[in-house]
């Protein structure tokens, strides 16, 4: 079933609800205050209504198939869940089961592997997990690409040997923001790499986590020249803004994002920033 949304609605594209007593959010530190706390429909509310945000797209956060069935759930139970992005271990082909359960649900759009947190860079690439890209292809679902900069050529020769596949690029690839602020350069080739997979695939990009990649004491000029690279590259039609809440919470409240996300497209044109923030989610997801 395709969910029926009116034009013009804002739509946060990527943000996370958890409990850490599920005892599947591995990644999270013990000793993190900000992350290591439970985040519910309750929390996110009031935000989503001071902004005027419609609905979200609600994101895996654990490499388990349990925490999809938990973000399903609570899509069943809120409203402002228009859609869920989940996990399936495209190591396991028994998993496809698993797969075709979820894609019967009406509010599942797609999957995310956990390419940033895999050791081996090359991983997307192994012959013994292609059964996935197909089935993903094969049962028109959507695929998020989670991963840094030295994930873009990999990123690239995958897309480009499944054409087919719907794609989003996580977090502007999560540009290092914060070796650039220490004087590396982490653009030219983070740029490039971006630069190729707007031009070479037919792949859309979050605008989203870029806060989080940083550091300490950053200022919104540090983000310009990150933020205006994608919005060239990718153009408004494919550029979804996110607000990674609650990760965002690290570097930024879910207003203070939300508000710089839209001083960074200021310049552009009414129609183009309702792309941004609602239109491209919209239609890439297929909520309307």
């Amino acid at each position: 079933m395709t969910l029926v949304l009116k034009a013009g609605l804002k739509i946060d594209a990527h943000q996370h609800f958890w409990q850490p007593l599920r005892g599947d959010y591995n990644w999270i530190p013990e000793n993190n205050v900000t992350l290591n706390r439970a985040y519910g429909p309750s929390d996110l509310g009031p935000y989503l209504k001071r902004h005027g945000i419609d609905g979200t797209v609600l994101v895996q956060a654990a490499a388990t198939l349990q925490e999809t069935e938990y973000m399903l759930g609570l899509a069943d139970a809120t409203p402002s869940i228009k859609g869920v992005v989940g996990w399936i271990d495209f190591e396991r082909p028994s998993d496809m089961m698993h797969l075709e359960r979820f894609a019967a649900h009406p509010k599942f759009l797609g999957v995310r592997p956990m390419i940033q947190d895999i050791p081996d860079v090359d991983w997307m690439l192994r012959p013994d997990i292609e059964w996935a890209f197909r089935a993903i292809i094969d049962m028109d679902i959507s695929f998020d690409a989670l991963g840094f900069p030295v994930h873009l050529p990999n990123f690239l020769t995958l897309i480009t040997r499944y054409p087919g596949m719907r794609v989003v690029y996580d977090h502007c690839m999560k540009p290092q923001i914060c070796d650039q602020r220490k004087g590396k350069d982490a653009f030219s080739q983070w740029a490039s790499g971006i630069s190729r997979l707007a031009d070479e695939t037919n792949g859309v990009c979050k605008f989203s986590g870029i806060v989080t990649e940083a550091g300490n004491g950053w200022s919104i000029d540090d983000l310009r020249p990150f933020a205006e690279h994608v919005l060239n590259a990718f153009g408004p039609n494919r550029v979804m803004w996110g607000s990674d809440w609650p990760v965002c919470r690290l570097q930024a409240e879910y207003g203070d994002w939300h508000d710089i996300a839209q001083d960074l497209t200021i310049s552009m044109s009414k129609e183009d920033r309702a792309e941004v923030f609602g239109g491209t989610a919209a239609k890439f997801y297929r909520l309307s």
